[in-house]
């Protein structure tokens, strides 16, 4: 089948090239750097024997494997992103590969103590055995999506290296900038012309997604005045105070420390403030999009109770919605996760369907009119230093791509 050494290779040349995405930027992609993996990739898919190798403006790369039946069947596509998480440092990834992995401490970094442990990562204890791609502790991997893209590349060769195997047109998208959620934003739907698609972007092996957290961003801004505090009686606001009032308000347990599967969550994740002006700045998810309207509801409605109390503007909560959803278009349409529930089971791998906590280009993608399920690509820990992924994983992926596309010629539609 696929071969382990080209799959360890071929990641392993995807993670040592920096493509961190910038949150602060207003290009695409956001980081001039993931130019470098982007030409390099296109090059890739033209080497490999893909058609219709394009790369835009914006660093979008999409690929043709042409149908090699002779029916009419959906044309179906994979797509996965190529940047990585600004949440920690992506230069300098210095792999480690640990060979028949034997459950215990992964001693990462010895000079600064940093083990990877499955006393507190349970998920390891799955792994025993395996082969695992670890890092050094002192970078994040980029499993989170280079597995993904090692695993679409692999197959997509692998497929033109068997045209005994019958599948139909299959479509390829790599994008830049889906940790800063912009990845789907200069997508060109219509250009990529596939009836639906998956991204290659899940976690553990079997997991198949089709829900995600509808979200919006809120920046809760806190106006104060300065006095000297001598003779501050009476005049001094100070913005900081309100603002913890306004913290402490809010749903204690309804954060994401205290929450799973479908229970959302108010997150604050950055302040900024001093005595004369403050902002606070949250997420707000909630996989029940009545449950996400009133969430927005409720920090509104305090601000408007806290302005009262203190008979004067002194708050304003602005928010702006970021995603929602994708169940709400996926639905319609299940057979095209069904299709990839068939496959997983056809290589006897149990598929684990939960929603996503989080987002995903699927999710823009679906309301785009591209309806896109999730699929593992087997990485663990994402966004910081104790990222990994079992090889074995990636072929398992590797393997679910070639199944579904074999499965379409079979379907009626």
């Amino acid at each position: 089948m696929i071969s382990k050494q080209h799959i360890i290779n071929r990641f392993i040349s995807y993670v040592t090239i920096d493509t961190e995405s910038d949150p602060e930027s207003n290009t695409t992609p956001s980081s001039e750097k993931q130019w470098d993996l982007a030409n390099k990739l296109a090059k890739e898919l033209k080497d490999i024997g893909l058609e219709e190798v394009t790369i835009d403006e914006n660093a979008y790369i999409m690929a043709t494997l042409p149908s090699n039946i002779d029916q009419e069947v959906p044309t179906i596509g994979f797509i996965s992103h190529f940047d990585t998480s600004p949440d920690f440092t992506g230069a300098n990834v210095k792999p480690q590969i640990i060979e028949n992995y034997d459950g215990k401490d992964i001693m990462l970094n010895a000079a600064e103590n940093i083990v990877l442990s499955p006393d507190y990562f349970e998920d390891l204890k799955l792994y025993k055995g395996q082969t695992l791609i670890t890092t050094d502790g002192t970078t994040l991997l980029g499993a989170d999506d280079k597995a993904g893209i090692t695993e679409i590349v692999s197959a997509m060769e692998y497929l033109v290296q068997h045209p005994e195997i019958k599948h139909g047109k299959i479509r390829v998208g790599f994008t830049p900038d889906e940790e800063i959620g912009r990845g789907a934003h200069k997508f060109d739907v219509s250009k990529f012309g596939a009836d639906w698609a998956y991204t290659m972007d899940g976690s553990e092996i079997g997991e198949l997604e089709y829900e995600n957290f509808n979200a919006a961003g809120a920046v809760v801004t806190v106006k104060g005045k300065i006095v000297h505090p001598g003779y501050a009686k009476g005049k001094m606001i100070n913005s900081m105070y309100i603002a913890q009032e306004f913290i402490n308000s809010l749903p204690r347990l309804e954060t994401p420390e205290h929450t799973s599967g479908r229970e959302g969550f108010f997150h604050l994740h950055t302040i900024k403030g001093d005595v004369e002006e403050t902002q606070l700045h949250y997420i707000i998810r909630d996989h029940d999009k009545e449950h996400f309207e009133a969430r927005k509801e409720v920090m509104k409605k305090l601000a408007s109770e806290i302005n009262a109390q203190r008979q004067q503007e002194v708050i304003e909560v602005t928010i702006k919605d970021q995603y929602y959803n994708m169940r709400e278009k996926v639905e319609p349409v299940m057979h095209i996760v069904d299709i990839a529930e068939e496959a997983m089971k056809a290589l006897n791998i149990k598929p684990i369907i939960k929603p996503i906590r989080g987002g995903t280009d699927g999710s823009q993608l679906s309301f785009m009119g591209l309806p896109c399920p999730n699929i593992f690509a087997g990485g663990h820990n994402f966004h910081g230093r104790y990222e990994y992924v079992p090889v074995e994983s990636m072929i398992s992926a590797a393997k679910v791509i070639i199944k579904i596309a074999q499965l379409i010629p079979t379907k009626k539609f």
